[in-house]
């Protein structure tokens, strides 16, 4: 009867050694596993390595699409500066609007201008022509303009001759109808020359009037280039 229970005893002390020995066997890897489980869904230490993803300045370049100027362009001058080319520009003389008008001078003191029209007037009007009025004479910058007013008698011809004293370059004369005349334009006749003289009527071509009655019209003394004296004379037969 002892025999057995020794041999029971150590049975019983094989299995509580094995079932022991066991158990200290698998507790790190039940420790592991608790681990694991606490570790919070979507959290894992993979793929959380510092900056993935979120490198420094990336898409966020400095300057990128900011560069100084970029998309600005110098501003243009300002609202009723001059453009370019117009008076101020060095060597440039002044310019005026057109049509502004010139400043009227006595026709003596605008002699160098009249001298310019006597020979001019010989060889441009019909013969037997005759001055109407005085000279009309101006200090005129380029573009600027002066008037006189003629009444155009029926049957009569017509011839204003125009001249400019340098600098002035370019000069333009019109006849202009003061009131609108039904089936005519207002510029009743005008100059096709070029340079400092200008003529309206040259013969053999002086400007007739055409109606029945006279009418007020215009003469309009223009220095398109150039600036200085000018004037002009009508003359009529």
């Amino acid at each position: 009867m002892a025999v057995r229970s020794s041999s029971t005893l150590g049975f019983v002390c094989t299995v509580a050694l094995a079932v022991g020995c066991g158990g200290s066997k698998e507790e790190p890897q039940t420790q592991q596993n608790a681990q694991y489980a606490q570790q919070p869904y979507g959290q894992q230490p993979y793929g959380q390595q510092p900056g993935y993803g979120q490198q420094p300045g990336y898409g966020q370049q400095p300057g990128y699409g900011q560069q100084p100027g970029y998309g600005q362009q110098p501003a243009g001058p300002p609202p009723g500066g001059q453009p370019a080319g117009a008076a101020g520009m060095p060597g440039m003389p002044p310019q005026a609007a057109p049509g502004t008008p010139a400043q009227q001078l006595d026709p003596s003191a605008g002699a160098a201008a009249t001298a310019l029209i006597g020979p001019l007037s010989t060889g441009s009007t019909m013969p037997g022509a005759k001055p109407v009025g005085s000279a009309i004479v101006g200090n005129f910058q380029a573009g600027q303009t002066l008037e006189g007013q003629l009444q155009l008698q029926p049957g009569k011809c017509y011839t204003v001759v125009a001249a400019g004293v340098p600098p002035v370059t370019e000069v333009n004369l019109q006849l202009v109808a003061v009131m609108p005349i039904p089936g005519m334009v207002p510029i009743l006749a005008q100059d096709g020359d070029q340079g400092p003289q200008a003529v309206v009527g040259k013969k053999p071509n002086c400007y007739k009037w055409p109606m029945p009655v006279g009418a007020p019209v215009k003469v309009i003394l223009t220095v398109a280039g150039g600036s200085g004296i000018a004037a002009a004379q009508v003359y009529e037969k």
